[in-house]
């Protein structure tokens, strides 16, 4: 109980964040679903459609790190959809990879600034296929001075968000 409510209020501060003025009053909950919660927004007159976790564990010797979170989103307008982002609650180490394990699978994410993400839809693709057949995904980082971190995703409910944000926006099979 105490996770879901930190889940749910971590995921709430994140829906804050990619408040702006076009969309940033419009956020609505798509429901709660395990350790995901789903949302939809406008953004530019078209639906934007989102679903995020806070990790389950995050292990590493930082003395400060802001927010975790994983989040897959679907763009229509742009044709972008399971588009994955590592929010790693520091600066990440420049030029360095971000590791996400899933099961046997193991896939490189590119980083920029605090996030990370797969280079390619394709990959963005095997990822999200890969987290609805797993349980939890694994993520390894190196933030800018050198700490590396490991971050534990539960999915439990991912397959319901991910069907939810699918929904919301009519994302074609």
């Amino acid at each position: 109980m105490k996770f879901r409510y930190y889940t749910a209020v971590m995921c709430a501060l994140v829906a804050a964040a990619f408040g702006s003025p076009s969309h940033s009053q419009d956020v609505t909950a798509l429901g709660s679903h395990g350790s995901w919660i789903a949302y939809t927004y406008q953004e530019d007159g078209q639906p934007v459609c989102y679903m995020t976790s806070a990790p389950s564990r995050s292990e590493g010797q930082y003395t400060r790190r802001g927010d975790v979170q994983m989040l897959v989103t679907h763009r229509p307008s742009r044709r972008a959809f399971e588009v994955i982002s590592i929010v790693a609650g520091y600066e990440y180490k420049r030029d360095a990879d971000v590791t996400v394990s899933v099961g046997s699978n193991s896939f490189q994410l590119f980083t920029n600034g605090d996030r990370a993400w797969a280079r390619d839809s394709k990959t963005d693709q095997a990822m999200t296929q890969a987290m609805i057949k797993g349980s939890s995904a694994t993520v390894i980082g190196t933030s800018s001075r050198g700490t590396v971190t490991t971050d534990t995703f539960s999915l439990i409910g991912f397959t319901a968000a991910h069907e939810a944000i699918s929904a919301g926006c009519n994302k074609p099979r």
